[in-house]
């Protein structure tokens, strides 16, 4: 029986989509599927969702937020993942970075595109919204990352990711990291282990 690949709504702009990016691989070997990762926009989710990052909904309510820190020390621990450094420049607008990814999938370096952007992100931060500081950082990581923000302004490129984002919305997500496995959603990193038992049956 071929398994379903389970799918991840993904936006660079969140620190927890990169933790679980970083757990995925490990998961994949476990499960004996690739996960297929849907380049989403996130500002447009919570706009069309009336939703708000964690940064602004954890603010000032107490003992929210550090239970927030608790969670993500065990997430941390059970999948053996390293933390992210936070970003100086959060909130980064990530719009380019999104398009620019529905851009690498049609030319073939997605996967390498992805890997560069969540480092440059959240493991050696930078401003990445600022497209000279953006195209030197995915340059630096073996990109050509001229060619790939001039496809990103593509009425194409940009139309998929509208789609993709208007789809996400659709089938009930309202932040990333989002997960389809068939029609059943998962929200937030520490669903990943939820995902994984759905995928093997159990």
């Amino acid at each position: 029986m071929t398994r379903a690949a389970p799918q991840f709504l993904f936006d660079f702009g969140s620190p927890n989509a990169y933790l679980s990016h970083e757990a995925i691989p490990a998961i994949e070997q476990r499960i004996g599927v690739k996960f297929a990762y849907v380049p989403v926009l996130l500002g447009g989710i919570f706009k069309a969702t009336n939703n708000k990052s964690p940064a602004e909904t954890l603010a000032g309510i107490k003992n929210k937020r550090e239970f927030h820190a608790v969670e993500t020390e065990r997430f941390l621990k059970r999948f053996h993942v390293q933390p992210y450094v936070w970003n100086p420049d959060f909130p980064i607008n990530t719009l380019n970075l999104m398009r620019a990814a529905v851009a690498a999938q049609r030319e073939g370096v997605f996967e390498k595109y992805v890997e560069a952007a969540f480092h440059h992100m959240w493991r050696e931060p930078k401003k990445m919204d600022d497209p000279d500081i953006a195209m030197k950082a995915l340059a630096a990581s073996g990109l050509d990352a001229q060619k790939l923000f001039a496809r990103a302004q593509e009425p194409e490129i940009k139309a998929i990711l509208i789609k993709n984002t208007e789809d996400a919305v659709a089938r009930g997500a309202f932040g990333s990291p989002t997960f389809f496995v068939g029609k059943e959603m998962f929200f937030g990193k520490e669903q990943l282990r939820e995902v994984e038992e759905m995928v093997m049956g159990k």
